[in-house]
């Protein structure tokens, strides 16, 4: 087979990855406003943590499913999920049930993207790993950043109930360009009941643990930034919530492509030192500087600062999997990128409780626990060298 990696099978798991990112990342910067609508306001650390903590759940299942019965599969299983919320949430309206909902959905980005990460590994050959995930970050990415930004639109124009209806439409379109994939497990088994059993060695791939690592406290200040940055947006006078994640947006694509290429090249461990430092500057920088120009330069410098770790950390982690359990792997580093954002969100939120002033203290704090992830780098480099 000639490997490469635009071809068409490709192209289709990033316009899929497009679909559903901007499907359940358009209701981030709105949620906050309509839990309080719905009398939930001390509860807004929930939206991220919650929808986390299902997602993590899930990574074992989807794991060995994606290992066992194909990656299509899991892929289409997280945007029926996502389907089914955004029709849901128009007509569950009470703080409990928005909760629970909250829960399920969080089962679609512990499926999807698990599917989309290993069938890339399987498609694209090692020497371009880095850049063939770096682009297909890139469109999950761009749903990251155009979603907020549509989604804050539609309910300055319309209302709720139609943000969640389209939410849905968009998941629905990520399916529909999904089953027009070819299946990259070689071979696969008939799902069974059995299928779904879980063993302690399933959870966790104690090859992909150190990538997991470092993934676990670079993504905690994302969980801050997802709960947070809305409220702080609103402070300094922003209409738009989503203004913060179309500069992260725009920077992160323009550096996906180049940083993949350079962690093929160089390694993927001076990439993420790269990364991780640039992370800590831009947490200092948004707490720092709270005004506008505070929210411009930070959101470009996280942006790029996540461009380039993203990529490098998805690679590294496929690195380290054996072929044949590539998707545990991945679902490994998944986990504790849903860890990470949970605890973050979650933490974060109880610290807030809606004082304004407590936002500053939370991003330095944050940049803190990014620091230890170059202190574990270190260390790890240092013992293995000592090793060999």
């Amino acid at each position: 087979m000639n490997h490469t990696v635009y071809n068409r099978q490709f192209g289709f798991i990033c316009l899929s990855m497009l679909f559903f990112s901007t499907s359940f990342n358009m209701l981030i910067p709105e949620l906050p406003k309509y839990l309080s609508s719905l009398g939930g306001a001390e509860y807004k650390g929930l939206i991220i943590s919650l929808f986390t903590l299902t997602a993590g759940i899930s990574r074992p299942f989807s794991g060995k499913l994606s290992d066992l019965i194909g990656r299509v599969p899991v892929i289409i299983i997280g945007a029926i999920v996502c389907i089914l919320c955004g029709v849901l949430y128009p007509l569950l309206s009470s703080v409990t049930a928005f909760l629970c909902l909250r829960l399920l959905h969080g089962f679609s980005t512990g499926f999807t993207p698990t599917g989309a990460s290993a069938m890339v590994a399987d498609i694209i050959p090692e020497t371009h790993r880095g850049e063939a995930i770096g682009i297909q970050g890139l469109a999950y990415t761009l749903g990251f950043a155009i979603g907020p930004a549509i989604g804050s639109s539609i309910k300055l124009v319309y209302s709720y109930d139609v943000l969640f209806y389209i939410s849905a439409l968009f998941a629905f379109l990520s399916m529909i360009v999904t089953i027009n994939l070819k299946e990259s497990l070689a071979t696969t088994q008939k799902f069974t009941l059995n299928t779904l059993k879980i063993t302690k060695n399933d959870i966790i791939s104690l090859d992909a643990l150190p990538s997991a690592i470092v993934m676990f406290l670079s993504y905690m200040p994302l969980g801050v930034i997802l709960t947070l940055i809305p409220d702080w947006t609103s402070h300094l006078g922003f209409q738009n919530k989503g203004v913060f994640f179309i500069f992260y947006t725009v920077a992160s694509i323009s550096i996906r492509f180049i940083a993949g290429k350079a962690s093929d090249r160089y390694g993927r461990i001076p990439i993420i030192y790269i990364g991780l430092i640039m992370v800590i500057v831009s947490l200092l920088c948004i707490g720092y500087y709270q005004m506008d120009y505070g929210i411009y330069i930070g959101a470009t410098l996280y942006g790029f600062a996540m461009g380039i770790l993203s990529p490098a950390i998805n690679a590294w982690t496929v690195d380290l999997s054996p072929k044949e359990e590539r998707g545990k792997g991945i679902a490994t580093m998944f986990i504790a990128l849903e860890a990470g954002i949970g605890i973050g969100a979650f933490t974060s939120g109880w610290y807030y409780s809606n004082q304004i002033q407590h936002f500053p203290q939370i991003l330095y704090s944050s940049s803190a626990i990014v620091f230890l992830a170059v202190l574990y780098l270190r260390y790890r480099h240092k013992r293995h060298r000592n090793i060999k």
